[in-house]
């Protein structure tokens, strides 16, 4: 399943690991994202449930320079948790950058494996209980063989952190690649033919020289070209094949694998409601299905260059996050629950951002006491505990509690701990 191409892209990845990072930074900083984070594998592909005390074991199915095989084996460890990251690129040079990562943050937890998804099934590796495989199949020759390589190594109830690029929000990148196989083609493109530094210099030198009316110098998302290095120029402006995916689109190719979303990361951006008030507008909206509703929020934006999901087998047993299990521990994702009370607006709408739109998220009243007794140890229980200690009744706290959980769970803030 290669082809000319793959053997370029392979070359790509070989002189310009991605993304650029320096292994003298990890002292200074841990680069956390999704998808997995390992507060949103608990929440989004175990909903929960799995018990902190069961080791995990993660594949990180093109793991490039580290940023996520990092973050999470960083995270179990943190967390005094058992478990093993396995990093599995085909790249010798992005091995070298993500090993050096690890060293110096002493991790011996992860395990380093050079090779490929497609030789996945029958390589003994495996099984894993989360597997990532993050701006991967968008450049394989056939994406779906890639996917139902990874689905051949997943245990059983286990899940997939994925992500692929999307094409509203990739405006320009790919006129700005056509361009460039004209003025810097590949090497083996006969005597116009370029090794990758002559390319790199030509495709800065036309970014430089290019008009105001190239549709890229409109797209302010995307800065892979102007603050990633070489490296982040070559993946953007110069990779020989990267397919973007519309939300039915990967949703179909989610399915074809024998796979069911679970979480569209942030939820709230694939909900049209969150950006129309128009009562016309939002009752034509109630009628579309969910993914219909997550199509329109995408075709509507025109901000979205990735799409981000969780997914498990789709014959898997459905199970939301008990938010309404009096056990359950809530977590918030990088905030500090007292932090966020003190700073919550007095309207109790709270103003979120997308990617260069701002929308409101109304919270409920009792919004900054809960997020007080938010701590990642107390469990919804205990929380309405201290609230009825205070005079809270308890079905005031469960109706507020409730929408609290819908709204910051929306935006992938507010998750449920693992048990």
């Amino acid at each position: 399943m290669t082809d000319a191409t793959d053997a370029h892209l392979a070359a790509q990845y070989e002189a310009y690991p991605y993304p650029l990072r320096d292994p003298r930074e990890e002292a200074r900083r841990l680069v956390v994202g999704s998808p997995s984070h390992l507060l949103e594998v608990d929440h989004w592909i175990f909903s929960g449930r799995r018990p902190r005390g069961e080791p995990l074991r993660a594949l990180m199915a093109g793991g490039g320079s580290g940023d996520g095989t990092l973050m999470l084996a960083q995270q179990l460890a943190s967390a005094g948790r058992a478990g093993e990251v396995t990093w599995l690129d085909r790249s010798a040079g992005a091995r070298q950058v993500a090993e050096a990562r690890a060293g110096v943050r002493g991790l011996g937890n992860i395990r380093f494996v050079n090779g490929s998804i497609l030789e996945l099934a029958g390589s003994g590796l495996g099984p894993f209980d989360y597997i990532d495989c993050c701006g991967v199949l968008h450049h394989l020759p056939d994406p779906l063989a890639g996917l139902r390589n990874l689905v051949s190594v997943l245990a059983p109830g286990g899940g997939l952190g994925l992500m692929v690029y999307a094409p509203h929000g990739r405006t320009g990148v790919y006129m700005m690649q056509d361009a460039l196989r004209l003025l810097a083609p590949e090497p083996d493109q006969g005597a116009a033919g370029l090794a990758p530094p002559a390319r790199v210099d030509l495709a800065r030198r036309l970014w430089k020289q290019a008009p105001e009316t190239a549709w890229l110098r409109q797209n302010p998302w995307l800065t892979d070209h102007t603050q990633g290095g070489d490296a982040g120029l070559y993946d953007l402006l110069l990779n020989p094949r990267d397919q973007a995916y519309t939300v039915p689109a990967f949703n179909a190719l989610v399915e074809a694998a024998g796979l069911r979303v679970q979480a569209w990361v942030e939820p709230l951006r694939y909900d049209p409601d969150a950006y129309l008030s128009d009562p016309k507008l939002r009752a034509r909206t109630a009628l579309l299905s969910p993914l219909q509703r997550a199509a329109l929020a995408e075709a509507m934006c025109g901000n979205m260059g990735i799409h981000i999901v969780y997914c498990v087998r789709a014959d898997d047993p459905a199970h939301a996050p008990a938010w309404d299990n009096p056990a359950s521990v809530p977590v918030l994702r990088e905030m500090d629950g007292e932090k966020l009370a003190r700073g919550l607006p007095p309207s109790g709408v709270l103003p979120v951002g997308f990617d260069g739109l701002r929308v409101g998220l109304p919270l409920p009243r009792l919004a900054g006491a809960i997020l007080k007794q938010v701590d990642g140890r107390r469990s919804i229980g205990e929380i309405g505990d201290a609230l009825a200690a205070n005079g809270i009744s308890r079905e005031v706290f469960a109706r507020d509690f409730a929408a609290l959980a819908k709204a910051l769970q929306s935006i992938n803030r507010l998750l449920l701990a693992a048990p």
